[in-house]
């Protein structure tokens, strides 16, 4: 078999995994000759090859590195993420030019290793027919997913980059940052309840005055409100995607940030200021990891009805529902404390920020549509709730602050 019928070997399968419903066994006719071929996987680089080429067109199409990474996992396998890692790290040791500051910070978080499908396959100590059905399935995904919306600029365009690319932050906004992630992982560690919630109000007290100062301050500069917006994706893992997308949703309703869902491929974009982002960030990673602690222990409490998808994805819902409701008294009373400082300017300050954001979305969503709900087990609903009530939102109003 020449290097060329290797290649449409793998294209044929590339198409064939791509294919919905497609099952393991379907592809092995392929995969066993391509063992019989090359069973060192890849010696001579076609895959390699194929895969490398597929690249561009999916960062023309709006992917970055982490989600198609991402997707991988959630399609493929944690050992086929390693896979689409080691080749999305080998493309971008041999481009040229300089990435954006987003794209570069996805490149240094990929794990150091194998930079090619040789040596990835030497390191996941698999036999050669699994390493070549994961080749293909990884090939087929590539073919499959869909085109998402541009956040920021591919290879093809770091000559000229362009909105929406995330301005960095100033200094002082670093240092307001590195404060918050302080006081929150202070408020995850310690033992004691109180000390917690107070730790957590604070950083969210400190995000809200440092956003509605920030703001007010580019109005009486007189610099544009768009030019802080910002757009960023979040990856949300199975089980319960849209469940948990719809606890991102309820943290970004209450902090002024839009939320899109992509349910097929797990990600939720945020589109908001760039301060507001990062606070949602930083509440939706504590608010899920509460929910998953609190969700095992109404399982547990709750016999087998609990451990139903009904009962989970209505837990879920109800607990967004609820967080959403407590963080938006959060926000009132912490906008209420401005006004009282800066009277009449904060109320045309904050209606243009929320302008800004709304241009945002039309102009990356101009086809947005919403989803219907879910069935849901109504004890999961309430146990939500009452999970809810008891979680920690920085408000200090939680009774209790659970394990974080």
């Amino acid at each position: 078999m020449t290097a060329d019928e290797v290649r449409m070997l793998l294209l044929a399968g590339g198409r064939l995994a791509a294919e919905p419903g497609v099952q393991a066994a379907e592809l092995d006719p392929v995969v066993a000759r391509l063992v019989r071929r090359d069973d060192g996987v890849d010696s001579d680089g076609q895959a390699q090859q194929v895969l490398t080429e597929a690249l561009p067109r999916l960062w023309e199409g709006g992917w970055q590195p982490a989600d198609v990474v991402h997707a991988a996992r959630r399609r493929v396998s944690q050992r086929g993420a390693r896979l689409v890692a080691a080749v999305v790290a080998a493309e971008a040791a041999a481009a040229a030019g300089a990435a954006p500051e987003a794209w570069a910070a996805q490149l240094a978080a990929l794990p150091t290793g194998p930079r090619s499908v040789t040596a990835w396959w030497q390191g996941e100590r698999v036999q050669p027919a699994a390493a070549w059905r994961d080749v293909l399935r990884v090939i087929g995904l590539f073919r499959s997913l869909p085109r998402l919306e541009q956040l920021v600029p591919p290879p093809s365009g770091w000559s000229a980059l362009s909105w929406p690319v995330e301005a960095p932050g100033s200094e002082a906004d670093g240092k307001v940052l590195h404060r918050i992630r302080s006081l929150l992982a202070k408020a995850e560690s310690t033992e004691f309840t109180e000390e917690a919630e107070a730790l957590t109000a604070k950083a969210q007290s400190l995000m809200a005055r440092h956003a509605i100062d920030t703001a007010v301050l580019a109005q009486r500069e007189g610099r544009a409100s768009s030019g802080g917006v910002a757009a960023r994706r979040l990856h949300l893992d199975d089980p319960h995607t849209e469940a948990k997308a719809a606890v991102v949703q309820a943290v970004g309703n209450a902090n002024g940030v839009r939320v899109v869902l992509l349910p097929s491929v797990g990600i939720a974009t945020l589109v908001g200021f760039r301060d507001d982002v990062d606070l949602v960030e930083l509440l939706v990673t504590s608010l899920l990891l509460q929910a998953a602690r609190a969700l095992a222990e109404a399982a547990r409490a709750g016999g087998a009805r609990a451990r139903s998808t009904p009962f989970r994805r209505g837990f879920l819902y109800s607990y967004a529902q609820r967080v959403e409701e407590r963080l938006t008294q959060a926000r009132d009373a912490a906008t209420a404390e401005a006004r009282a400082d800066y009277g009449a300017e904060l109320a045309p300050v904050l209606a243009e920020r929320s302008a800004a954001v709304d241009r945002a979305v039309e102009e990356l969503f101009p086809s947005l549509r919403r989803r219907g709900g879910s069935t849901v087990d109504p004890a999961g609903w309430h146990a939500g709730r009452r999970a809810a009530d008891d979680a920690d939102l920085g408000s200090g109003s939680g009774r209790r602050a659970l394990p974080g």
